[in-house]
């Protein structure tokens, strides 16, 4: 009796242990998750405090002015807020079309022929329909435009194999060009001398939040990372596209339809880009002028990355970025500081993390072994 009292004792006891170390196995792992992803951010802004010593500028003095202009002040804030909108629904559209293993690196031509198409249809229609649905239209027309863009890239790797960043990088490049065709050409304002489309007035656009200056526009690139964060983690559509993403043989042996589900991933990743073209006539600028580009997807990558593909953790870097692109701006011109030097900041970005990923894959594969 007494043995069989010790035995269930040893037996607890293992189990304890057991359970013990699963959870500290867990800890361990959520702890080297949030390393891999604040370590190469960190790293980048000592890289880049480096670079400003060189060019002979106080790196504490550049960054706290940013964190002054950008976050501190009531105008900058607002001014990092109101950005963050169409950065938020860039990331939606790539963390779509990177969790079902996609590289769509079109967004760009996306983001920008959704805001031409808008900035061109949204004055007019204004003059014939309520402001509410012009506004509910130039969305669906911006995510149209960005949709439509993606279906040569979207066809040839469902049904031919063809590596998708090569055809949305060149598509990206044709984008550009037509859309700066369209705005010099066929969506030219007469009544302006610089080469720009009509442009939509301040009354119509989104509306503001509360008595500030931010644009409802932040609500629609939250609602979308929030949507796309729960889609992709709790729904049966969600987890098709995290198996497509994993293991694409493995998925047609399943029977998911690869195919259909490939061009479905680069029309919503695509729509969703040229959303955010939308939502950023509509809710900042108002207009395109020629040879504009902002460029912005590209620089969202390395942040969708850094997030793990996480929505929450999206939004936070995304604010980060926002905050870091207004005050640089300021700073730029008060420390004589290229305008471009946040770019630099965000190339640092990408390579310390390809860096980090590869030694994180090293570190896997022993783990394997």
């Amino acid at each position: 009796m007494s043995a069989d009292i010790s035995s269930v004792a040893k037996g607890g006891d293992m189990t304890k242990s057991a359970v013990a170390t699963g959870q500290s196995d867990t800890t361990r792992e959520r702890l080297h998750t949030i390393a891999l992803s604040i370590g190469p951010l960190i790293a980048a802004l000592l890289i880049a405090s480096l670079i400003l010593l060189l060019m002979s500028v106080d790196p504490l003095a550049y960054y706290g002015y940013i964190v002054k202009r950008g976050l501190l002040s009531p105008t900058g804030l607002q001014a990092t807020l109101t950005g963050m909108g169409p950065l938020l629904l860039i990331a939606a559209g790539l963390i779509v079309a990177f969790r079902a293993g996609i590289w769509n690196l079109g967004g760009d031509a996306q983001f920008l022929l959704g805001a031409v198409f808008v900035a061109a249809f949204a004055p007019l229609l204004v003059q014939i329909m309520p402001v509410w649905a012009t506004l509910i239209v130039s969305l669906v027309i911006g995510a149209v435009a960005g949709a439509i863009w993606s279906i040569v890239p979207a066809l040839l790797r469902a049904y031919q194999g063809v590596n998708e960043i090569i055809t949305t990088m060149m598509m990206t490049f044709l984008g550009i060009s037509f859309a700066n065709v369209l705005v010099k050409l066929l969506f030219l304002d007469p009544t302006t001398t610089v080469p720009q489309t009509r442009t939509l007035p301040v009354e119509d656009r989104l509306p503001r939040l509360f008595d500030t200056t931010v644009s409802s526009g932040l609500l629609i690139g939250l609602a979308a990372i929030l949507i796309v964060h729960f889609v992709m983690a709790r729904t049966a559509f969600g987890l098709k596209l995290r198996i497509v993403g994993a293991n694409a043989r493995a998925a047609v042996h399943a029977g998911l339809p690869v195919s259909a589900l490939t061009v479905t991933v680069f029309a919503l990743s695509a729509g969703l880009s040229g959303l955010s073209g939308a939502t950023a006539i509509l809710g900042q600028y108002g207009n395109v002028r020629a040879d504009w580009n902002p460029a912005y997807s590209l620089t969202i990558v390395p942040l969708v990355f850094l997030a793990r593909f996480n929505g929450f953790a999206t939004i936070a870097y995304v604010f980060f970025f926002s905050m870091l692109s207004i005050g640089s701006e300021s700073a730029a011109r008060r420390m004589g500081v290229p305008n471009y030097f946040t770019l630099v900041t965000m190339a640092v970005l990408l390579i310390l993390l390809a860096v980090t990923e590869m030694l994180d894959q090293r570190r896997r594969d022993r783990k394997r072994v």
